[in-house]
């Protein structure tokens, strides 16, 4: 391809609109362009890369034996009704009715369609296992689209479906899927740990998330230094003990003028935070939830949403604290407070000599006890682990929370979908049994952005030769027409012989080329100068580690071999 009929409209300063690096680079690399929030146009770069990962995720799933199909990205209401999730993606779903009034949805998932699909065609246990996949356009309103293709309302998704007779099956399904996601991602050069996760809306038992280490990345994942515990810490539990403070004495109100934050009673009150219990008001659909943690523990929401079996779970906001808790924002807390439901972390079961909000501006109360003072409905798993806490599978390894970025989930569904949807099969002895399924997603937009948060440096991107979107690049510098002449001659050669090939042959300054090479991060580059010509050299650069090499013209072809194949 030739760069001077290429669409690259590259920019020289980052968006400011973008606030990582990926995004960043994918506009200055002229990659994409937003068309509206979350949503964005693949320029003829972009989609390239777009294109190879999907080439590598097909080949994968084909030789997995799973089949691929095209399944309708707008979806009738009833099959999500049926299934008991039309409410619970909530406002994530673009709802809308067409001409005759019927409700219809933009697709976020598939698992409704792909269970409607087979549930009047799979008759028998013979027509099992199947998997079915597909690679298309998935919709969801997030409420806040960031971080680019990482956090979009439109995205391309590879989505399988596997059904199976029994959970044996399943389990067999679910670990060719799990051994065909680390193929796709090692062959797409990207470094990806799978780790323990939370099933979320999806539903089922068992999940793996599929996680490529970034400081960017919007998961946090907790690591054992000591065995192979990895889980994402919306799921993470640790080896931290309960409390246990031995004081019995009745609790009292203190006064604590204008004192609302944990920080603030620590110095205060010159007791620490293990001492108090954090109070926060929260909204389950629509119903009031007091959630209990230690003072020095974060609520996990992921965990209390499960716990709640909520479809929508948020912060009270400050005018709901009178109405719905009879209490007010920095002094709630669990005494006195009824037609709440309250939910207490176990670290607090035994835990006595406490300080409590008071439901009354500019007071506490201390020395309260746990089961004594205050009745809550369970003891559940409510915290989010931390770093330097006991591993909770070896009892010995120490946790470390790190950055990553998701791009990959896998399932198991078990019978969620074919019970609610009556996708059932006929036995061996002719009785009906529910098709036993799991779910499994690659987020193909997101592994473009995942890819460049791995392999960057201060002047661009530096592509994996997987899924860059050309091989190698060709510079001819300046006007002189023996390098012109050479520099076409190479490039017909090299595209004869089957190498993808970008010719800069724009009438552009030697710095322009070099900063769009880099930019874009083409594996290798191929720079011809007159001086270069004389000597029967031509100088090459791999963009992996910008180490650069002369080649003579006479083994052109031969080195280009061996440097292409050094690289990552």
């Amino acid at each position: 391809m030739r760069m001077s009929k290429l669409y690259l409209p590259t920019l020289k300063e980052d968006p400011a609109e973008a606030d990582v690096i990926s995004h960043q680079l994918m506009l200055r690399a002229g990659m994409m362009r937003k068309h509206a929030s979350g949503i964005y146009s693949y320029l003829p770069l972009g989609y390239k890369v777009i294109k190879k990962i999907e080439k590598i995720a097909r080949k994968h799933m084909d030789n997995s034996e799973a089949q691929e199909v095209l399944l309708p990205i707008m979806q009738d209401s009833q099959i999500w009704k049926d299934s008991k999730r039309w409410d619970k993606f909530g406002p994530l779903m673009i709802k809308f009715n067409d001409r005759k009034n019927r409700e219809f949805c933009l697709g976020p998932t598939h698992e409704e369609v792909v269970t409607d699909l087979v549930r009047d065609e799979v008759r028998s246990y013979k027509d099992l296992p199947l998997n079915l996949y597909q690679i298309q356009t998935k919709v969801r309103d997030e409420i806040r689209p960031r971080f680019g293709v990482m956090r979009g309302r439109e995205f391309i998704m590879k989505d399988a479906y596997s059904l199976d007779i029994d959970s044996a099956g399943l389990d067999k399904s679910y670990q060719a899927m799990y051994d065909a996601y680390e193929k796709i991602f090692a062959e797409c050069g990207l470094e990806a740990v799978s780790v323990e996760a939370d099933t979320g809306a999806m539903g089922g038992k068992d999940s793996h998330e599929f996680m490529v280490l970034a400081d960017s990345g919007e998961d946090e994942i907790a690591f054992c230094n000591d065995c192979n515990y990895a889980a994402n810490v919306e799921r993470a539990t640790s080896q931290k003990v309960g409390i246990d403070f031995e004081i019995e004495s009745d609790f009292e109100k203190i006064q604590t003028p204008q004192i609302k934050t944990i920080s603030e009673l620590e110095d205060y009150l010159e007791v620490p935070a293990a001492k108090m219990i954090k109070a926060v008001a929260m909204v389950a659909d629509g119903e009031a939830v007091l959630a209990l943690v230690s003072g020095e523990d974060e609520l996990n929401e992921i965990k209390l949403t499960n716990y709640l079996q909520a479809n929508e779970l948020r912060a009270a906001e400050a005018e709901e604290f009178e109405e719905l808790f009879n209490s007010v924002p920095g002094f709630i807390g669990p005494i006195n407070l009824t037609e709440v439901r309250i939910i207490a972390d176990q670290r607090l079961k035994n835990m006595s000599g406490a300080i409590v909000g008071a439901n009354e501006e500019d007071y506490h109360f201390k020395n309260v006890k746990v089961k004594r003072d205050f009745e809550v409905e369970a003891f559940a798993d409510l915290r989010s682990v931390k770093s330097g806490e006991r591993c909770p599978k070896c009892e010995k390894g120490k946790l470390d929370i790190k950055a990553g970025i998701e791009v990959g989930h896998i399932f198991k569904l078990g019978t969620k979908y074919s019970e609610n949807m009556d996708a059932n099969y006929l036995d061996e002895n002719g009785k009906a049994q529910p098709i036993v399924m799991g779910s499994y997603g690659i987020g193909i937009t997101r592994l473009v952005a995942a890819a460049i948060e791995q392999n960057n440096d201060q002047y661009g991107i530096k592509w994996p030769k997987a899924i860059a979107p050309y091989q190698i690049i060709i510079l001819p510098l300046g006007n002189d027409d023996e390098v012109q002449t050479k520099s076409e001659a190479i490039y017909q050669d090299l595209k004869a012989k089957g190498w993808e090939v970008l010719i800069d042959d724009r009438k552009e300054r030697a710095g322009v080329k070099f900063n769009d090479s880099e930019l874009i991060g083409i594996p290798l580059r191929l720079t011809i100068g007159s001086r270069s010509l004389k000597n029967g050299v031509v100088e090459a650069m791999t963009r992996e580690n910008n180490m650069k090499t002369e080649i003579e013209l006479e083994q052109l072809e031969t080195k280009i071999e061996a440097l292409f194949a050094g690289i990552a």
